[in-house]
This record gives C-alpha cells, sequence and structure tokens, in this order.
C-alpha cells in the first residue's frame, strides 16, 4: 500500500495493539482475496536510521507471517512502537502470529 487514503481507511478496521508494533486489519470488500500490506513508523521512534530498520524488521515479519495467517482480501497496516527496535525479532515474530489471530476472529 502507497496511498494515505489507504492507510486511513484501514484505521477504522480491527486493531491489535502489541508491545513492538500496531497491527491494523480492515477488510476491502471488493472481491480481491489478494492481501495488501503496508508500513509506518513515525519520527517519534528515532531518526532515519532506526525507522528503516523498524520497517526492515517489519517487512520480513510480514513476508513470512502473512501468506499463512494473514486474512485475505484485506488490508494490513504494521506501525511501528519505540519498543519494537529493542525487541528481539522472535519476540515480534510471537506478537504478530498472536495479533494475527485476534484480528481473525
Amino acid at each position: 500500500m502507497s496511498r494515505r487514503r489507504d492507510f486511513l481507511a484501514a484505521n477504522t478496521g480491527r486493531r491489535a495493539p502489541m508491545p513492538g508494533f500496531v497491527l491494523l486489519v480492515r477488510d476491502r470488500r471488493d472481491g480481491d482475496p489478494a492481501m495488501r500490506v503496508g508500513f509506518t513508523v513515525t519520527k517519534k521512534i528515532g531518526n532515519a536510521v532506526v525507522r528503516n530498520r523498524m520497517k526492515r524488521r517489519l517487512r520480513s515479519l510480514a513476508r513470512e507471517l502473512l501468506p499463512s495467517n494473514g486474512v485475505g482480501g484485506a488490508d494490513h497496516v504494521l506501525i511501528g512502537r519505540n519498543g519494537g527496535i529493542e525487541r528481539d525479532y522472535a519476540a515480534l515474530r510471537t506478537e504478530l502470529v498472536k495479533a494475527l489471530k485476534k484480528v481473525a476472529r
């Protein structure tokens, strides 16, 4: 996802806050079974190097887990949180699995 209106629309969907990130999931209801994903990390998290590192970690998690655990036909947005950069990758992975189960209900 790259357009601002898609991110704003995803904000109206289901929300799963975790210590390292917030997951937003919104069903598009357009009949397309493809999953779309977007990432955002604000300047409050740190400088450009820190934000880009956080986005790389979120992209890696999404690439690994969304094909099997994601919601088909939905937009997924991962918002990086301040504690996410210090968290272990395995902890972030566990949190994303938990968040995806929570929003799939």
